[in-house]
């Protein structure tokens, strides 16, 4: 089967439905016109009457560059959802509450022309953004009034006057994105992790053991030394027969694979080219069979994070899902927690009982993640395989829905570095990557860091970087999506354009002039709302725990058999077989992977 023709078959048909559903909106609100009945405006909009527009006069607009920042974890970001509040939405607002968009024009964005320079995924944060637009900039404190009517999780900047061809989406010519990651997510698999045991085993097969031993020579003895000096002990302090319950329900559990919806694998974003305003994000939560007490009982605050959203040494039903981006198929994994023999049903201890232990150990085995300081050769290690990504690559396997011979798929990366001196927040370490590029397709950033993070935790050769831009296709989960900003955007070439024609003046359109405000904005908004949800979440630890634990092959290009181990079949148990249901991607308001960043 063609598949990069059904593809783009399926492209053209949303495209086509996008074009149906604007057709039918706009019939449903002339019928409503027709019969008197009030148009079903977004929320942002605001209806002014006749005479109060009349009486307002009219102003002279001009074309703006409007430079912001927003967190991302309180609201939806940069998506247009008619009656869902968004970013987008609550700065339309602000700007008609003060005056800098016009009553006549107040009910719709688009009159005014506004164009966004990147779109975000929601939960991403932006420390600096653009928008473009036509605005009343007369009054000098018009700055001021905006944010008087914004919540302290969006911030503007600042107006920069711009020629009226100026557009925010077409004339930045990169983008500077942040990825902030513990340091503990570096530590290899868990020895008795489904992944753990066959990097083992295949790097013995290939004849790669001491390569594999010295690629994870700085961090071999961690998880024998959390063992001894944490694990063993929280266990002797059990009752034996609960400490035997425990220790199998954390890593011997038989893993049953089951069906799931197709909205709850791919549906996670609006997949736009156009500059426009995108749709809302689908937020989708695949739901355990037990009670979930993974978070010391409190819900994840980031649902929007469907694909691997359960912690595998947490009670209640882990839950992993993984999608094929070749054939459409997904498949969830899971695995039940509380091992249960029929007949030691009554000797077996009573689950309040293994829950509570359970817990206990899964917080012993994160607290001694998150005391784990990287050492140097693996921070240099990780530089290393960032560096790989600098140039032009071929990054089908770092979105969805992108053809390995698909141009739009080659993007240029001008540079990729990771701060070569770690920050301690809570007794945590973090590492702060940032990558420097001209465009990004959707999810691109946050499975390059998912890439870089596992190839430097598996003990990856470094050469299966560049075998990841080749036409085979790879799964490469997105890492989660609390620890990725924009930074800003770059406009140079406008710059440069408007220094050297002269004549009437045009301040650059950058944030130096900012960088205070930006930076105060950073910490407190943005880092420290990352750190705060890290730390009540574990957010990271699940995600790449629920990798170590999906017992499918997908993963095993990773180890030192490469690509052809991730192409194998699993053996199974005839009752275990892998059921596969067909998926159709969900692609509102648009086509493929576009260039949406996150």
């Amino acid at each position: 089967m063609d598949r990069s023709h059904n593809g783009g078959r399926a492209r053209g048909q949303n495209r086509g439905d996008k074009r149906a559903r604007t057709e039918a909106t706009q019939e449903a609100n002339k019928r409503r016109k027709l019969n008197g009945e009030e148009e079903d405006l977004p929320v942002y909009a605001t209806r002014f009457s006749k005479e109060e527009i009349e009486a307002e006069g009219k102003k002279p607009k001009r074309k703006v560059a409007v430079m912001l920042g927003y967190s991302g974890l309180q609201a939806l970001t940069q998506a247009s959802n008619h009656h869902e509040k968004t970013i987008e939405g609550d700065l339309f607002s602000s700007f008609v509450a003060a005056g800098a968009i016009s009553k006549a024009n107040a009910d719709d964005p688009k009159k005014s022309s506004l164009v966004r320079c990147a779109r975000t995924d929601r939960g991403v944060h932006a420390a600096g953004n653009v928008i473009s637009l036509k605005m009343i900039i007369e009054d000098p404190d018009i700055v001021k009034k905006i944010n008087a009517n914004l919540s302290p999780q969006i911030r503007v900047w600042g107006i920069e006057r711009t020629n009226g061809s100026f557009s925010a989406y077409q004339l930045c010519d990169s983008r500077i994105y942040e990825y902030l990651i513990p340091t503990y997510c570096f530590l290899p698999p868990h020895p008795d992790s489904f992944l753990g045991k066959e990097l083992v085993k295949l790097a013995e097969e290939a004849g790669d053991a001491p390569g594999y031993q010295e690629r994870q020579n700085e961090v071999s003895s961690f998880w024998e030394e959390t063992e001894e000096k944490h694990v063993q002990p929280f266990l002797h302090g059990l009752d034996s027969e609960l400490g035997a319950s425990v220790r199998k329900a954390l890593y011997e559990a038989e893993p049953k694979i089951i069906d799931i919806q197709s909205d709850a694998i791919l549906t996670d974003a609006s997949d736009s080219d156009e500059p426009g305003l995108s749709s809302q994000p689908a937020a989708v939560q695949v739901t355990a069979d037990l009670p979930d007490i993974g978070n010391n009982g409190e819900q994840p605050a980031t649902e929007q994070e469907p694909t691997f959203n359960k912690d595998p040494e947490a009670v209640g039903s882990t839950t992993a899902v993984i999608s094929r981006p070749d054939s459409g198929v997904g498949f969830v994994e899971q695995s039940s927690s509380i091992p249960e023999d029929p007949k030691d049903t009554d000797k077996r201890p009573s689950i309040s009982a293994l829950e509570a232990a359970l817990r206990s150990l899964k917080n012993v085995i994160i607290s001694a993640k998150k005391a784990h300081r990287i050492h140097p050769t693996r921070l240099a290690r990780l530089q290393s395989v960032l560096s790989q990504y600098v140039g032009t690559h071929n990054f089908h396997n770092y979105t969805i829905s992108k053809a390995p011979r698909d141009p739009s798929a080659k993007r240029v990366i001008k540079s990729f570095n990771v701060a070569p001196e770690p920050i301690l927040i809570n007794n945590t370490e973090w590492l702060s990557l940032k990558v420097h590029g001209q465009s990004f397709m959707m999810h691109q950033i946050r499975k390059m860091a998912t890439m870089a993070a596992l190839i430097v935790r598996c003990g990856c050769p470094e050469s299966r970087m560049q075998e990841s831009y080749g036409h085979e296709r790879l799964i490469v989960p997105k890492a989660p999506s609390l620890g990725l900003l924009l930074e800003r955007p770059v406009f140079e070439t406008y710059n440069q354009k408007m220094r050297v024609q002269g004549g009437e003046e045009r301040a650059e359109i950058g944030f130096n002039k900012y960088e205070k405000e930006v930076q105060e904005f950073k910490q407190r908004e943005i880092y420290e709302r990352i750190f705060r949800e890290e730390e009540r979440d574990d957010t990271f630890h699940s995600f790449f725990a629920s990798l170590d634990s999906v017992r499918t092959p997908d993963l095993l290009y990773l180890s030192s058999m490469g690509i052809p181990a991730a192409k194998k079949e699993m053996p199974q148990k005839e009752d275990q077989k892998e059921q596969q249901i067909k998926t159709v991607v969900s692609e509102d308001e648009g086509g493929g992977a576009g260039d949406q960043e996150g």
